[in-house]
């Protein structure tokens, strides 16, 4: 009996893991290693009593080797609370339907990772925009229970529209302050210009840049025939012979585009995850833990 081989798991789970490359400074206890002394956690040092003063903490094998009998008591790093944001782009790109519907795998990956965050204890927030950002997408982070389902609903419902990033350097400054783990989700259909712009204005965050691509737009074009075609963006139509020089040029540009996307992530953030039609959440999961900033 031959056994074909099992492809990534594409059907959504009920939570997804992460993990940050960085400490966070969060007075509010959380699953996430933090910079503050606490009563738990991962070991830190140690110290002398008399600096810190808690008797139950004592290490008498370290204070036995003090040569001037001091004693000395174990420091613990506290673990800490972070707040997470899903930026997500909802240009007229984004609305592109062929093997799969980008608004859809947004609104699946947004449900995952805010049940997520909520059962770490982590606050998390969604902000939705193109050249503005849409006030029925956004959504301030918060810890309280129960909102998931209506904010995956609304970005199913949500017709993309418009053009333009400026939304998302808008969107930066809301979510500005402390450091926060940002995913940015957009087809990043954007000139090299306007990535490095949104990325800058999220410089001081871990941004993790998730891209959702439909093989129907590039990578599965014919070699031969006649093509009608849509601008999204500008609502133009236009009618084209596709021809092999034609397909390849089209697929040269969009790998320049890739690339562009990964030099740029590579200074600001995390490197790119690629979404090809469907989520491979088993291949994210492992991106948010072994990510690094």
């Amino acid at each position: 009996m031959s056994m074909r081989p099992r492809g990534p798991d594409t059907r959504a789970p009920a939570e997804i893991p992460y993990r940050l490359p960085w400490r966070s400074v969060a007075v509010r206890a959380g699953a996430h290693r933090g910079k503050l002394e606490g009563p738990g956690g991962y070991f830190r040092d140690f110290a002398p009593l008399l600096a810190r003063p808690d008797p139950r903490r004592i290490d008498l094998r370290v204070s036995v080797r003090d040569p001037f009998e001091g004693l000395y008591v174990r420091r613990f790093e506290q673990k800490s609370a972070i707040t997470v944001y899903a930026l997500v782009d909802v240009s007229a790109s984004m609305g592109f339907r062929g093997h799969a519907d980008k608004m859809q795998l947004t609104a699946d990956l947004v449900g995952v990772v805010a049940a997520s965050a909520r059962r770490a204890g982590d606050a998390f927030g969604l902000i939705g925009c193109a050249q503005k950002i849409v006030p029925e997408l956004y959504v301030p982070a918060t810890r309280t229970r129960g909102g998931e389902a209506e904010m995956v609903q609304t970005l199913r419902s949500y017709v993309p529209e418009g053009s333009g990033t400026q939304g998302l350097i808008e969107a930066a400054a809301l979510i500005g302050g402390r450091r926060k783990l940002v995913l940015l989700v957009s087809d990043f259909y954007m000139a090299r210009e306007e990535m490095e712009a949104v990325f800058s204005a999220l410089s001081g965050h871990d941004i993790v840049p998730i891209v959702l691509t439909d093989t129907t737009e590039i990578e599965r074009l014919p070699r031969w025939g006649l093509m009608s075609l849509t601008d999204l963006e500008i609502g133009r139509r236009r009618l084209v012979a596709m021809r092999p020089s034609l397909r390849e040029a089209w697929q040269r540009r969009s790998e320049r585009r890739r690339a562009e996307l990964r030099t740029v992530a590579a200074r600001f953030g995390r490197a790119p995850f690629e979404v090809h039609d469907r989520i491979d959440w088993d291949g994210l999961g492992g991106h948010l833990i072994s990510g690094s900033a």
